[in-house]
Formats: structure tokens, C-alpha cells, sequence
């Protein structure tokens, strides 16, 4: 693992498809010291989606903020991104750390308690919590938990845990109040066209909290 992860460290940003353009909210994360960046691309070629991970990588090295790819953890050590983050369709975490390594982040997205604690026996480095509300950012998105099973999930785990899926500027006052430490908000980031004026709205509500 790459340096300690805080139990609580906040806002988890997620980039796919964003309105202003990747390396444009790779720089805003990145200046406001976001503690991870997650590229999540899907259905998308390779040579695609290698350009844009570089230019992340890049733009991610020697800050605060750490870089993970979604779902890939050959391109993850190919760029020597921080790590990869891996859901329970995807390859075994074994088989991830093989490939990138010891010292690279992994983490694991969870849908359920026994979920959570069969990820978290295998120690990666924070797991995701949800959907804890509906989202259409998957094609086919997992059952939604509501804030009662994510509140039992975050309970349950052992590592820093993400919680994920349908948070907004609206509902974050409850996430937060439900437990959760840290969180995703994928389209109300990504779909932005001022994504730092969102950013620093994001974090008003969570550092009032």
C-alpha cells in the first residue's frame, strides 16, 4: 500500500465522461489535494482510454492525490497509477495484487454486509458502500441499500469505506448523518460546467458538518 489511508479523508472523486474534460477535473481535484481520483471509463477502447489515464497520471504524480483505474488492474501497473479499484464481478483480489503489485491501493465495491465482510477478510485498501441511492451511471446497477444497510455496512467494516450511488448536494447532509466519512458524488461533479464552484460546495457541506 502506498502510505497509510485515513479513515476519514472525505470527498472520493470519480471521472467518466466529465463535461469540462479529464484533465481539466484532474486539476481541479488535484489543487483542492482530493484524496483519490478514480478513472472509470466503460465500453471504450483501450487505445482510448490509455491516452487519458497517462494525462491523469501525470498530472496526479508527486501530489496528495492519489490515482486509481477503474477495473484494470494491467493498465494501472502499465502507467504505475496508485492503484485499481475492482468490483465483485471483476477479477479476484489476489489476481489484482498480483498484477500490480504490493505496494498499489485496491479497492473493492460492496453491495451487501456479507459483502463487506468477505472484502474487507481480504484486507484491500478501502471498499466501496452501495448504491446507497438510484443511480443511472451503470447499465446495470446493483440493488439500491438506503441509508439504514449502508449506515449496518459502514458498521461492519474493518478498512476506510466509500460510500457510493445517487449522492447529491441535496442528500449529503444525510449520508453524512447516517456514518458515512467518505463519499462519491459521480454526476453532480462530472456533469458541472463550473465542476470547481461543485467541488466547493461539495466540501462547505461536508467540512460544516
Amino acid at each position: 500500500m502506498q502510505g497509510a489511508i485515513q479513515l476519514s479523508f472525505g470527498f472520493y472523486g470519480i471521472l467518466t465522461g466529465p463535461l469540462r474534460g479529464y484533465a481539466y477535473c484532474t486539476e481541479i481535484l488535484v489543487a483542492h489535494e482530493i484524496a483519490f481520483v478514480q478513472l472509470r471509463v466503460k465500453d471504450t477502447a483501450q487505445g482510448e482510454i490509455r491516452p487519458i489515464a497517462r494525462t491523469m497520471r501525470r498530472l496526479t504524480e508527486g501530489t496528495k492525490t492519489r490515482f486509481v483505474i477503474n477495473d484494470d488492474p494491467a493498465l494501472a501497473a502499465e502507467i504505475a497509477a496508485d492503484g485499481v479499484h475492482i468490483g465483485q464481478n471483476d477479477m479476484p483480489f489476489s489476481e489484482a495484487r498480483s498484477i500490480v503489485g504490493d505496494t498499489a491501493i485496491i479497492g473493492i465495491s460492496t453491495h451487501s454486509e456479507e459483502q463487506v465482510r468477505k472484502a474487507c477478510g481480504l484486507a484491500p485498501d478501502y471498499i466501496g458502500v452501495g448504491p446507497v441511492f438510484p443511480t443511472p451511471t451503470k447499465k446495470n446497477p446493483d440493488p439500491v441499500i438506503g441509508l439504514s444497510t449502508m449506515q449496518q455496512m459502514l458498521s461492519l467494516a474493518t478498512v476506510p469505506a466509500v460510500a457510493i450511488g445517487g449522492i447529491s448536494l441535496e442528500n449529503l447532509p444525510d449520508v453524512l448523518t447516517a456514518g458515512a466519512r467518505n463519499f462519491c458524488m459521480v454526476r453532480p461533479f462530472n456533469q458541472a460546467r463550473d465542476p470547481e464552484k461543485t467541488l466547493r460546495e461539495i466540501l462547505k457541506i461536508y467540512r460544516d458538518f
